[in-house]
């Protein structure tokens, strides 16, 4: 059977009118693949020599009858708009949609749907006024009750207590700006570096870069330092208890502190729940204050839910941050955080903490060069670390080697690597101490080694690129 047919069809020069074509229709109801060009290529049913042969790189469309393109531009093509929780105002007490405590009557501020995308508008971890300008006098000066400023709680529909909620991480959008300082009394090495530092970084969605630390660049790895869902009462209860013994005991906790606690209603001086309200600062089994850096873009966090909606809340977004964060901030900075969460019937009983999982994010947040320092759990005669004094040092203090202290041993690596960075890369010890929070992973090597565990600092050699300009 012989069937005519007209058509337009897009070639890679632009669009090329083909009229008066007809062929021999198949099975497939299509003309045959050869195509002729030329106002009349078949005379009486049969086919005329052709005049060219069709041989760009193209699949033409055929269609019975009539058939023509429109040239379109799918910049335009917008899927459904995600829900925003928006910021306002200059700190998180300007912001109705910001809090900085944690409890569990603290009130939903937005609601998603399960795989609705949302995008939570958050400030930097200390929620301060740092920018270019500012000097180490403005961070002595940082008003540490206003951390960490938290973007929420969303209400999860459909999640109830004993569930579990799978966020996935779906874009970081970067701030401009980013800080990492060194905090009076705050940090890993806090009796070591007792003075303030700050280090100013300019920030893309490729690197960070400052005029503090010529010739650094450190590569985005963004991720939320802290994220969670709200507790109910009886895990409250239990926080309040395990952490007011420990503070008893002497150990280093933060207790609550209504000064500056949002919501003011609940949290602050006045607050109905001023003495229940515990702080960011510690991550516990709702998760919080985590600080794993591989929760990167692509990743999903597991969290389960403790009341109904679970309470889901983010904020302390980090550019980028060695394993350890030991100056006690990595790249500080606001962000747009894009999520979807899903609800996991019953989930929680498989939780005890937060657990994530991905793909391929650990593989790329590996260097491609790198230089590594050992630590072990020892001491000079006579000293207590620091984490160890409030439980007393009569037998610590004579020693010069602990037993299976893998906090000993990381202090060390972090000391080796301050020292490598000193003496090779002409750095000051603030500088070093600053690129080891950002770019260097501490890592367990082994726990079995009694007495003594070992530690490894990897420093990222990536960053070592060049001057400035």
């Amino acid at each position: 059977m012989t069937q005519c047919l007209n058509y337009t069809t897009i070639a890679p020069a632009g669009v090329k009118a083909l009229g008066g074509v007809c062929g021999h229709i198949g099975q497939s109801g299509l003309p045959a693949p050869v195509l002729s060009g030329g106002s009349a290529p078949f005379q009486g049913g049969r086919r005329m020599k052709p005049k060219f042969v069709w041989t760009m790189p193209v699949v033409p469309l055929f269609l019975i009858g009539s058939w023509s393109i429109a040239l379109a531009d799918t910049s335009d093509v917008k899927g459904p708009a995600p829900l925003i929780v928006a910021k306002s105002g200059e700190h998180c007490k300007d912001d109705p949609n910001c809090f900085n405590r944690i409890h569990y009557a603290v009130k939903p501020v937005a609601r998603v749907k399960p795989g609705q995308e949302f995008v939570l508008e958050t400030r930097d971890g200390l929620d301060s006024d740092l920018d270019f300008n500012s000097t180490p006098e403005d961070v002595a000066a940082v008003n540490l009750n206003r951390c960490h400023p938290l973007t929420g709680p969303v209400y999860i529909e459909g999640a109830k207590r004993g569930d579990a909620i799978a966020v996935t991480v779906v874009d970081i959008a970067p701030d401009a700006f980013g800080s990492t300082t060194i905090v009076p009394g705050f940090g890993f090495l806090r009796d070591l570096f007792p003075d303030p530092y700050i280090v100013r970084w300019e920030l893309n969605r490729l690197e960070a870069r400052s005029k503090d630390m010529p010739g650094i660049a450190v590569p985005m790895n963004a991720f939320m330092g802290t994220v969670g869902v709200l507790p109910d009462k009886p895990e409250l209860d239990k926080w309040l208890k395990r952490e007011k013994a420990l503070a008893d005991a002497g150990g280093a906790v933060l207790g609550p502190q209504p000064v500056d606690a949002l919501p003011s209603d609940l949290c602050g001086v006045d607050g109905t729940a001023k003495g229940e309200c515990v702080r960011t600062i510690p991550p516990r089994e709702n998760g919080g204050n985590v600080d794993a850096k591989e929760t990167v873009v692509g990743t999903t966090l597991l969290l389960p839910c403790f009341i109904d909606g679970c309470g889901l809340f983010a904020g302390d977004v980090h550019f980028a941050m060695g394993g350890g964060e030991v100056a006690g901030t990595a790249i500080e900075m606001g962000a747009k955080v894009t999520l979807r969460a899903k609800v996991i019937p019953g989930g929680a009983s498989r939780l005890s903490t937060m657990h994530f999982e991905g793909g391929a994010q650990l593989k790329k947040l590996a260097p491609s060069s790198f230089y590594a320092v050992t630590g072990l759990p020892l001491k000079p005669e006579g000293e207590v670390p620091v984490f160890s004094t409030y439980l007393g040092g009569h037998k610590i203090a004579p020693l010069a080697n602990l037993s299976e202290d893998l906090t000993l041993a990381a202090r060390n690596a972090t000391l080796n690597m301050i020292d490598f960075l000193v003496k090779t890369k002409g750095m000051t010890r603030e500088q070093a101490y600053v690129l080891v929070s950002v770019a260097v992973d501490l890592n367990i090597s082994q726990v079995v080694d009694m007495p003594n565990v070992g530690v490894t600092a990897i420093l990222n050699l990536d960053v070592f690129q060049g001057e400035v300009k």
